[in-house]
């Protein structure tokens, strides 16, 4: 078994795969639209499905936003460098929640990013997963 994806629904399709593309560095994999079902699904990740587990994203042609709820968190993503990267995020306009830097109680560099839905993004060194 592995994990496949991760499904986000979005409120601007296009708004949220200019971020995840642009500001994060996803590759757009697949997109389809259900116009019997009036949705469009797209698929996102840094790799193919085949071997990486990619982002889902949602979109309902007749609802613009979300509440978000209180049981989900966040994604995880790695970086090289979280104060590089949180810099980068922060130029190409990205919102930026929480800056670089140690962990509440821990030592592990992170940050935390914000999509144009209002999903948390945390980032961190690959270094520091194992």
């Amino acid at each position: 078994m592995r994990l496949l994806h991760t499904m986000l629904r979005v409120g601007d399709l296009d708004r949220s795969i200019k971020f995840y593309t642009e500001i994060l560095g996803m590759t757009l994999l697949r997109q389809k639209d259900y116009p019997e079902g009036k949705f469009t699904l797209a698929f996102l990740g840094y790799g193919n499905e085949q071997e990486n587990t990619v982002l889902e994203l949602t979109h309902n042609w007749d609802t613009s936003s979300y509440e978000l709820g209180k049981g989900f968190g966040h994604l995880a993503i790695a970086v090289d460098d979280v104060y590089q990267a949180t810099e980068q995020i922060r130029q190409q306009g990205g919102k930026i929640l929480r800056d670089a830097g140690p962990m509440n109680a821990g030592s592990t560099i992170i940050a935390f990013v914000e999509d144009p839905d209002g999903y948390q993004i945390e980032l961190l060194t690959e270094k520091s997963i194992s």
